[in-house]
């Protein structure tokens, strides 16, 4: 497998669609497999001629896009100016054809049925997805996968180049949308592994849920849920009371059978509420009694530590399973990290640069992030999203 990844930050669209796809070709020559093209909103009235450009000149078997508030390649982040992004895989080995699937999923699909797409997808495809957020139910299509596939690893982002409906843009091949979700499926052996870092850690101790109401924690180890969030909080030192006032979370444990939980092995939501007379404690998830939860708070250090921990152990383990080393990332991560959480856009690409051994990467910053916990494929805020491909896996 070969890979490359290009940015232009020119204005024109033009001329920027002419730098990336030069930079790909330099690079990858010709045969090329898939194409992701990542676009800020300054070139989402011209998406539909980008495509066609990047389609003419690199000849991709797919090709994918999606508008966004900012765009990442190599060790850059593009925020609040022009960005035209590109990722180019070559998947292929000589004799060894790479077949990939790709569609374009409306909300009949992910409500009513399973898509083509992931109906007959081998064990150990990964389906890299990007989503429109306001006419596309991203949660009830995971719920689907979690029903019918759940080995089916998920990863992508929501687009968050508009912040009205019909205002992003979502490309297909020939097709560009103004709704719903594209994705593309990769089987193994040339499936991308979701590195998913939520950016939190625990603080006080894991509680199991005594007595919920869906989204209301109402009993935390048989005390009143509140009671125990107020405890937790007032044996914080000051700075983690600063976090907490700022931004509670919610880590609710994937795998209860576990004795001691780490990093990953919680799904992370806020916490959106409290009710001072009933004691509870209101969260961003459906919670069952007999979960495992414990408090958690994110700040910019905690968030880059997890993030670096996540890409090491990924590529540590991958080369000892014979996986290969890493070649090539596809980046989604939030638009509330960037300069908003670490004070510069190009936190999360320097991570992924300086831990993969700068890579081709390419990607996104989302309007909510899609990547497996666990077994468990979910939606996240704040999260960066990763998509490792290993070399030699093919």
């Amino acid at each position: 497998m070969a890979f490359a990844a290009a940015l232009s930050e020119h204005p024109d669209a033009r001329v920027a669609v002419g730098e990336a796809v030069g930079a790909v070709l330099d690079r990858l020559g010709h045969g090329i497999d898939l194409v992701w093209l990542f676009l800020t909103p300054d070139h989402a009235p011209v998406m539909a001629d980008v495509a066609a450009v990047v389609r003419s000149a690199l000849a991709p078997t797919t090709l994918v896009g999606v508008t966004a508030s900012a765009v990442v390649a190599g060790r850059r982040g593009v925020e609040g100016g022009p960005g035209l992004a590109l990722f180019a895989a070559r998947l292929a080995a000589p004799g060894r054809p790479v077949r990939l699937r790709a569609a374009q999923l409306d909300e009949g699909v992910a409500v009513h049925g399973m898509a083509e797409l992931v109906d007959a997808a081998p064990t150990g495809a990964t389906l890299v997805l990007v989503v429109d957020p306001f006419g596309f139910p991203t949660d009830a299509f995971l719920g689907e996968l979690a029903r019918h596939r759940p080995d089916l690893s998920v990863v992508g982002g929501l687009a968050s180049g508009a912040d009205e409906p019909g205002g992003n843009r979502l490309v297909l091949d020939r097709g560009v949308h103004r709704d719903g979700a594209v994705g593309v499926l990769l089987d193994a052996p040339v499936a991308p592994r979701p590195v998913v870092s939520q950016g939190c850690r625990p603080i006080g101790r894991p509680w199991t849920v005594t007595r919920a109401e869906r989204q209301l924690l109402l009993e935390l180890g048989g005390r009143p849920a509140l009671e125990r969030l107020l405890a937790t909080v007032d044996e914080l030192p000051d700075d983690d009371r600063v976090l907490a006032a700022r931004g509670l979370q919610c880590g609710v444990a994937i795998d209860e059978r576990r004795l001691d939980f780490e990093r990953g092995d919680f799904l992370v939501r806020a916490v959106l509420g409290i009710d001072r007379a009933t004691g509870a404690v209101a969260v961003g998830d459906v919670v069952p009694v007999g979960a495992t939860v414990q408090f958690q708070v994110r700040d910019a250090a905690t968030a880059g530590d997890d993030l670096v921990t996540l890409l090491r152990g990924h590529a540590t383990s991958s080369m000892a399973l014979g996986g290969g080393h890493p070649a090539g990332a596809l980046v989604f991560t939030c638009n509330g990290r960037g300069s908003i959480l670490f004070g510069h856009a190009h936190h999360d690409a320097t991570i992924v640069a300086d831990v993969l051994g700068d890579v081709p990467a390419a990607g996104m910053f989302c309007a909510g992030e899609v990547g497996p916990i666990g077994s468990r494929n979910a939606l996240h805020g704040f999260t960066a999203s990763v998509a490792v491909f290993a070399a030699g896996s093919a």
